[in-house]
């Protein structure tokens, strides 16, 4: 474990011990203040003087500083050698102490004294003990105050432990998850688990799991057994942008030691989850790498992933194994981000609703006023496109980072579009519809991450601006929304299959809906409010891919057109939008299990609609 000085601000935790009054930062250290039972106010403990000069007490007399003082001046004696009754020597360094004062605070020394021949000795020698944690520790049991710092802590953890001062160990315990960056985290996890520490062993698997891609680029992690590797890359709940960061770090790992770690390389691909790269990155990289190419089993694990890729629809949903399972990481707190919107002009505004805290904030603001626009994450990544700016019509692109709390651009799409449909399908971004300005559109286009372009797609059959759009099984759905040329609100739904670039008719919906929100939950999709004309919905209904059926489901509280909507550990979020009259600053969750809705506790700083939600990590 080293690069503790590089360490990150992140949540300490709280000391298990209920007796922990509080803690004071110095510099690069903590002191940690444990109070005895008697502890009390100064402001409680200043008697009044009697007019006659005698103190007087009714009753029972309890002296709030007894224990105090006598704690100190039994301190005094320690360090002038008085009435010690016994020495403790570490590293041949004696520590004089009284075997009272030791049994009373520490269950080792208690048993030692008790039930041991060290009971009759007087001179101990502590083996594998620090002499300058032991000194530290012998200070605390008479003071009940002790410094951890970056060049104790290690010493001063494995001395508590031993001799049994849980609170101090949970005091070095919180220090180093304040300590933790991605350059240590490793050997900080390996720390806790050889010392039993299991708050901190748990964060510290947490923060790796969290930060896996900025730990794969450290040393501590090529240092790693085989064992190590795997049991790390099996997670399913590693947090990466896609799978190559899981296969690169791999390959990085082998040839940092090739003529030795060779031999594991089926061992390691069993767990990248090839079937999940892109289909362009396994026959690129993955089949052209030198080291698979010897490898028969690898060679089986290239054929499953090329064969998942070939398989369309449902027949790819049904083709399962270890290594088609997607990673679903967990643990991080997550917040709800609002970007722009009408209030009732195109704003800047951001803001992000903390689910932990439930509490709004705002976050940096966009270069540009932007309403009616799509909204998509892709990797660590938003990205808000299109959409009007009080003027224009635009195909500009803005990528919001959560970490840096800073927006950039990226290239603009083909064409004009507000009032689009926006979802992510095989790591590719893709807009549908919307309004160019002067008619509504039936065109649709492509984002490659990979390559920062555009490029059209198969249009659908008909033009619909104010769409709601939806992925299930790998399919991609474009529901309701509104045809310019007929001037009609839609039911009308169309599903796009990315393999063959078609677009296919499905059931319609049992209402006309334009300005629908659309989310999905365990692949049923779900298109919320809307409005047909000058009537603004409270209902939502739910298609079902495999019976091709739309059902109602209970309405919304508020009638709602032009929401946002983000599904989020089985839950539908709904975002502002508006009732026909006032635009709306409320969110409504639905849990599907109870076939209900509730407000959240606290509405955004302003009504929005029109704006683009997302659910995202918060940054730590």
């Amino acid at each position: 474990m080293n690069n503790l000085s590089h360490s990150h601000n992140s949540n300490t935790g709280s000391s298990q011990n209920s007796a922990a009054e509080g803690t004071m930062e110095r510099g690069s250290c903590i002191l940690v203040r444990y109070a005895s039972q008697n502890s009390l106010d100064e402001s409680s403990q200043k008697q009044l003087p009697r007019p006659n000069g005698k103190d007087k007490s009714v009753g029972a007399y309890r002296n709030n500083v007894h224990t105090q003082r006598s704690f100190d001046a039994m301190n005094n004696m320690r360090e002038q050698n008085l009435l010690c009754d016994v020495i403790l020597v570490a590293d041949g360094i004696e520590i004089p102490a009284h075997k009272m004062v030791l049994a009373s605070c520490s269950p080792y020394f208690y048993a030692m004294f008790t039930g041991f021949e060290e009971s009759r000795q007087d001179r101990i020698t502590l083996q594998g003990v620090d002499h300058r944690a032991l000194q530290l520790l012998i200070e605390y049991v008479y003071t009940s105050v002790v410094e951890v710092t970056e060049d104790n802590v290690q010493v001063l953890l494995t001395a508590a432990n031993l001799l049994q001062l849980t609170d101090v160990r949970d005091a070095c315990c919180d220090y180093l998850q304040t300590q933790l960056d991605p350059s240590n985290c490793l050997g900080i996890r390996d720390f806790a688990d050889i010392h039993g520490c299991i708050d901190l062993l748990n964060y510290a698997e947490t923060y790796i799991e969290q930060h896996f891609s900025e730990v794969v680029q450290f040393d501590e992690f090529l240092n790693l057994t085989s064992e190590q590797v795997v049991n790390l890359i099996k997670s399913d709940r590693l947090s990466v942008p896609s799978e190559e960061k899981v296969y690169e770090c791999v390959i990085t790992w082998l040839q940092y030691d090739i003529a030795t770690r060779q031999s594991f390389l089926a061992d390691l691909m069993e767990h990248v989850r090839l079937p999940l790269l892109s289909q362009e990155y396994l026959v690129q990289r993955v089949e052209k790498e030198q080291l698979l190419k010897g490898d028969l089993q690898c060679k089986d694990f290239i054929i499953e992933a090329l064969k998942y890729h070939l398989l369309k629809g449902e027949q790819k949903s049904t083709f399962k194994t270890p290594r088609t399972i997607p990673r679903q990481p967990v643990g991080l707190p997550k917040v709800l981000l609002v970007i722009g919107g009408q209030a009732p002009k195109a704003i800047r505004s951001v803001e992000c609703y903390d689910l932990r805290e439930e509490r709004w904030y705002q976050v940096a603001e966009m270069p540009t006023r932007r309403c009616r626009a799509g909204l998509a994450v892709l990797g660590d990544k938003v990205y808000a496109i299109g959409g009007f700016n009080g003027s224009l019509r635009v195909r500009t692109v803005d990528v919001y980072d959560p970490v840096q709390d800073q927006w950039t651009t990226c290239n603009s799409m083909e064409a004009r579009r507000s009032t689009l449909g926006v979802a992510v399908l095989n790591n590719c971004i893709f807009a549908v519809g919307g309004f160019d300005g002067s008619s509504g559109l039936s065109s649709a286009e492509m984002f490659d991450p990979r390559t920062q372009e555009w490029r059209l797609i198969a249009s659908m059959s008909t033009r619909r601006s104010s769409v709601g759009v939806g992925v299930v099984n790998g399919l991609l759905y474009a529901v309701g929304g509104y045809d310019g040329a007929s001037r009609q609100c839609l039911s009308s739904v169309e599903r796009y299959n990315a393999a063959t670039d078609t677009w296919t008719q499905i059931a319609e919906m049992s209402d006309r809906r334009s300005g629908a929100g659309v989310g999905v939950l365990d692949n049923i999709l779900y298109a919320v409010g809307g409005h047909d004309g000058p009537l603004v919905r409270k209902s939502v209904e739910a298609y079902n891919a495999e019976t091709n059926m739309w059902h109602k489901v209970a309405d919304m509280a508020f009638c709602r057109r032009n929401a946002g909507v983000v599904a989020h550990k089985g839950m539908l979020f709904v975002v502002g939008g508006d009732d026909g009259s006032s635009n709306l600053a409320s969110v409504e969750v639905y849990t599907p299990e109870t076939n209900s809705w509730r407000l959240l506790p606290a509405s955004m700083s302003i009504g929005r609609s029109y704006a683009g939600v997302a659910m995202i990590d918060k940054p730590m």
